[in-house]
């Protein structure tokens, strides 16, 4: 019988290590039980069967003429038979290797829908941020883009109504031009936070993936629009969409614009962001609130959103169906019923 250890053994001089490998269909392994049957059978029939001279000497006598390793050789090749016979079991077994770099590709091929719903109101101007929240928060989002590997992203943009000024894309290049064009000023004046939400839900296409994401940065608190912020986010939840939320500005006072007499002027306002609306949009819809109070923090809350979708994006991968890769088996079977043909033709000088 063809123990574990010995097929441990040659499966690691072929550089196969069982260990590293789980089974999609591991009822295909009850099939090993039949082996040692397959085993006895060949061996049995080796003994049974008829030689090709006759004899009057006895089998003690008969056998003194046969070589020593003829039967060490023809003994080899049913333990090869039987191992070629275990190779196509755990073939098809479906067998996969979390240790592969198939199996660990990091480049998500199929990736999320994101959008991203930026305030680009007045207040943004604020230069609590170095040289404004808005020029700080649309670099971050460009940095963000940059960090993500096919997902298709687009942009809303907002102030007291919304527009999209990017549909989900893949072209990332569009999509940081749209950013780098959104300015203040082309809108009606005010914060809708609710329509800048709901018009982000309806962006994500409903032959879109089951991963939807929506990042909602605002400075400010909502006093525009036709929809609440609540409702654009059991909208969301209703369709399967996670939002982050990001509130922008220091703790205190900030060099705020404000219209006057003499035009533009920057006096000190306080920072107001309405941060229980943008917990209660986060915890509705399954996401998170950040508060970024300077370039470096809403640096890392953009890394820690992107880490969380990758994150989610490779369980999603490893639970819907690693890749297989049963080659490794296959080849080596292939390899040893090459060997034995050869053997049996060139050593033992038989056509069987």
């Amino acid at each position: 019988m063809l123990s574990l250890k010995q097929v441990n053994s040659v499966s690691k001089l072929l550089n196969i290590q069982l260990g590293n490998y789980e089974f999609l269909s591991p009822h295909f392994l009850w099939l090993l039980i039949f082996v040692p049957f397959f085993l006895w059978r060949m061996f049995t029939k080796d003994r049974l069967k008829k030689g090709e001279l006759v004899f009057s000497k006895s089998a003690m006598e008969q056998a003194s003429l046969e070589l020593p390793w003829i039967s060490s050789v023809r003994k080899a090749i049913f333990y090869a038979y039987a191992l070629i016979f275990v190779l196509l079991i755990i073939a098809f077994a479906r067998p996969y290797n979390w240790k592969s770099t198939e199996a660990f590709d990091h480049k998500y091929k199929y990736g999320i829908d994101i959008i991203l719903a930026m305030d680009i109101s007045a207040s943004m101007l604020a230069k609590d941020f170095e040289p404004d929240r808005l020029a700080v928060s649309k670099q971050m989002a460009k940095e963000f883009v940059d960090g993500r590997v096919g997902d298709r992203i687009g942009l809303v943009v907002y102030e007291g109504e919304a527009y999209t000024a990017c549909p989900a894309t893949l072209d990332y290049d569009i999509l940081k031009a749209q950013i780098d064009n959104a300015q203040p000023g082309n809108l009606e004046g005010g914060t809708a936070i609710g329509t800048g939400l709901g018009t982000a839900v309806t962006r994500l296409r409903n032959d879109s993936i089951k991963s939807k994401v929506i990042i909602l940065l605002t400075d400010g608190s909502n006093n525009s629009g036709t929809i609440s912020p609540e409702t654009a986010a059991n909208l969301a939840r209703q369709k399967h969409v996670c939002v982050y939320t990001i509130g922008v500005g220091s703790m205190g006072m900030a060099p705020t614009p404000m219209m006057t007499p003499l035009g533009i002027q920057y006096v000190d306002a306080p920072v107001e962001i309405d941060e229980e609306t943008l917990q209660n949009i986060a915890s509705i819809t399954g996401g998170k609130y950040f508060r970024a109070t300077d370039e470096q923090s809403l640096r890392e809350i953009y890394k820690s959103i992107d880490k969380l979708e990758k994150q989610k994006i490779e369980q999603k991968n490893y639970n819907s169906e690693p890749p297989t890769s049963p080659e490794p088996f296959i080849i080596t079977a292939l390899i040893l019923l090459l060997s034995i043909l050869v053997v049996k033709r060139i050593v033992l000088k038989t056509n069987e």
